[in-house]
Parts: C-alpha cells; structure tokens; sequence
C-alpha cells in the first residue's frame, strides 16, 4: 500500500497510489456531512452532494454529467454522517479531465432555483422509498435512539419539513464554512507519475485560496439505555440491537472490528449466521456491524424474522452474546478469526476505488495512511484478553438498547421474552431514570 503525500500550499492534501492499470480511479473528500448541518437543516449536506452535478460557472447539468461519461467514464457521489464524497473511475488519460470537473462542481456550483425545486422532489421520492424498506430504515431510527439530540443520530437524506426550509443562504453558509480546503483530501491510483499527479492538482486546485475550516465540535454521546417497539405494516419483524461503540482513536477499535467480523461480520460462517441461520434456520439475515466516527462509535446486531421465531434468535443471540463476554477465545478460535479478517482485508485491495477512497479518509482522520502490513500488525497483537473485557464494555446487557418493527396485525399477540441472558430493560430504564 506504498503512497506519496502531496500538500499544496492552500492545504488540499493529496494521496497517491501509483498502479500499473489502464484504469484510473479519484476521489475528492470533503470533511462536512450530516453531523455538521446547523439544527433544523437535516439533510442539507446530502441535498448539497446532489445540486453539485446541476450547474457551474462554466458547465450545466448535461454537459457536467456528460463531461466523464462521454468518454466511458463513471461519476458519483455519496454523503455520510462526517464527509461527503464525490469519486470517478476512467480511462489513465482522462485524468486530467476528471480532475478539472471535480474542481468545477466542488468550488463553482451556482444553485440554481429552478434546480433546487426539482431537487427537493427527487430526495423526497428517495426518502419514500427509504420509508418502504424496513431493513435499512431500522438502521436510522435506531441511530436516532442511541444519538438522541445529536446530530449524528440523524437521517443523511433528512426529512420533509427540513428538506422544504432550505435556501440558498443556508447552502451558501454551509459550504462557506466547511468546504475549505484544509479539510479536502483527493485521492488518485493511476499509472502516472507522482510529478504529473503534483503538476495537474497544482493545475486545477493550486490557485484556490487558502481558508481554514471552523474548528468542529467534538460532542461525546451520554447513551441512556432503552427498548423501543414500532407498529408497521411489515410481514416479519425488524429486531436491532446494540449501543455507543469506540471511536477512530481508541486503542481497542481494531479488537472490536475483529470482535465484530467473529461474531456476525463479513461472509457466512460468524457466529451468528452459523448459530441462528444455518443450525436452526431462524433468520434470513443475521448480522453485526461496527462504525467509528471522530468522536464516538456505534455497535449494532440486526436480525428479521418471523414473529414465531422471535423470541428464539432472541434467546440463541443472548447466548452468543454471553459467551464472548464470559468464556475467553481459546489460541485456536483468536489464530482463525485474525486470518479470516487479516484474509478479508487483503481480498478488499481488489476493489480499487474502494482502497484509494480509505486512503483519503485516512489523510482525512489521521493525517496518514497505515500501510497494509501495519494494519495487520494490530490485529495481530488483539488478544484474548482484550476480546473479552471489550465484550463486557461494549455487549454487556446494561448497555445495550433494542428496537423492534412489529406488523400491525400481531400487536396485540406479540411479547419479547425475557431472557436471562440480558437485563430486563424496562428495569434498566427505571434505574437509569432515577
């Protein structure tokens, strides 16, 4: 995963992968995302991603849409709770071309009116359809429990009443104080030099001037524990489970990203999937995942089901849960669950786009890029030990929280056993209370 570093003088960083590949990939970061919208503007840096490919300056929306894909190339973008993102891939030759659109719509984006309106109506229909599919939706809302009154806890896409509010002084500030280039990382793996990567940045993003960011906030999360059910017109019932999670600089991040991949993580053989899916065939989907932001984190087990199967992927998940935190990994379990995540890793460098964009994120969050076998190395040194006491810090039965989707027509019959396996917590959330 060797790099190069480049630093203009205005503070755009840029990192720089060399690959001996007709095809070339780059990404531009942007440090603003959802976290950093001002209250009441829920979903603005998301509608912002979007009328960035409308109009600038120089180009309108068929010509910036047609200035990569007219030579084979592909553009996007994607907003997330603390960047937003704008990449493409190509042929090694349209480098430079890339790199002059991204400039354009990043720095000269005009917001038309016109464009704003059509907008709203777009990522209103996307937030239907959102509202249509139960599985990823639980994720936000169960967001908006653990992240209560933060922003983070809020949808990327926002809703109706904020998407209506914005104007173009609320995205003329927004962009004032966060698109600066101090907090713009881009990223680039071709089969150019690292003198022609430094001359075309310089090129096209030399001339901005330097501005620095506003300091952002760094909020810690007081999660309160709490069980929350919500009747919805679904078949199966929707169960997420989890709690506040370490942040990117904690020294056990790497020990709870191995602990996740063990437990309900990539592939089919977790534990989870194992236990509750292939030995009883409870759940079509069983899974975990952790996410680490700047300042705090969030871990989450997500399962659906049949409401006659509830209460048993219940039970078998309080088990699975209970032997992380009360039986230690034997040498044997902790060497197979370090090669399959060392292995999983190493099969991801495949995706190439998806490396250069970690790269940048990296530069973005640390000022660095760890190199492949550093990233090994630390999961590596996880130890049994470290596994259990993170599983009683983060899995322990007093800090998790859970949300359920139940269908309309098994209200009245639908109870969630207790489970000894976990504290009641309608008895959690009273002592918490008091």
């Amino acid at each position: 995963m060797e790099y190069q570093l480049i630093t203009l003088s205005n503070g755009i960083r840029i990192v720089f992968k060399y690959a001996p590949f007709a095809i070339a990939h780059a990404c531009l970061l942007i440090n603003a995302g959802t976290r950093d919208e001002p209250k009441g503007k829920f979903g603005l840096a998301h509608f912002i991603e979007h009328l960035l490919f409308k109009k600038t300056a120089r180009r309108n929306t068929t010509q910036i849409l047609n200035c990569l894909e007219v030579v084979g190339a592909d553009l996007n973008a994607y907003t997330t709770k603390e960047y937003t993102c704008i990449h493409a891939s190509f042929l090694n030759e349209h480098l430079a071309r890339a790199l002059d659109l991204f400039e354009d719509i990043t720095f000269h984006s005009e917001f038309p009116e016109i464009e704003m309106h059509k907008e709203r109506g777009i990522i209103l229909d996307e937030i239907a359809s959102y509202q249509d599919s139960p599985e990823d939706l639980i994720s936000d809302d169960f967001e908006d429990i653990i992240f209560d009154k933060h922003p983070l806890g809020h949808n990327i896409l926002g809703n109706e009443e904020s998407l209506i509010s914005f104007t173009k002084k609320d995205i003329d500030e927004f962009i004032q104080e966060n698109y600066t280039p101090d907090g713009i990382v881009i990223g680039i793996t071709s089969n150019h030099t690292a003198k022609k990567i430094k001359a075309l940045c310089e090129k096209y993003f030399g001339d901005l001037p330097y501005r620095s960011s506003i300091p952002k906030q760094k909020c810690k999360v007081h999660h309160q524990v709490d069980t929350v059910k919500v009747i919805k017109p679904i078949n199966q019932i929707h169960y997420m489970l989890g709690s506040t999670a370490y942040d990117i600089h904690h020294p056990y991040k790497t020990g709870l990203a191995l602990l996740n991949n063990l437990l309900g993580g990539m592939g089919m053989s977790n534990r989870l999937n194992m236990e509750i899916r292939e030995k009883y065939g409870i759940a079509y989907t069983i899974e975990s995942n952790y996410s680490a932001f700047s300042d705090t984190g969030i871990f989450t087990i997500y399962l659906g089901t049949d409401v006659d199967k509830v209460n048993k992927a219940h039970q078998l998940l309080g088990k699975e849960l209970k032997k992380l935190r009360q039986k230690k990994l034997g040498p044997t379990q902790l060497s197979q669950a370090k090669r399959k995540f060392i292995g999983q890793i190493a099969l991801g460098e495949e995706n190439r786009i998806a490396v250069i964009t970690s790269m940048a994120k990296s530069v973005l969050d640390y000022g660095y890029v760890e190199s492949l076998e550093q990233i090994f190395s630390k999961i590596r040194s996880v130890s049994a030990e470290q596994i259990e006491e993170i599983a009683n810090e983060i899995l322990h039965p007093n800090q998790l929280s859970s949300l359920l989707y139940i269908p309309a027509d098994e209200e009245s019959s639908f109870h969630l056993q207790k489970n000894s396996n976990f504290v009641d917590q309608e008895a959690a959330n009273k002592s918490s209370k008091k």
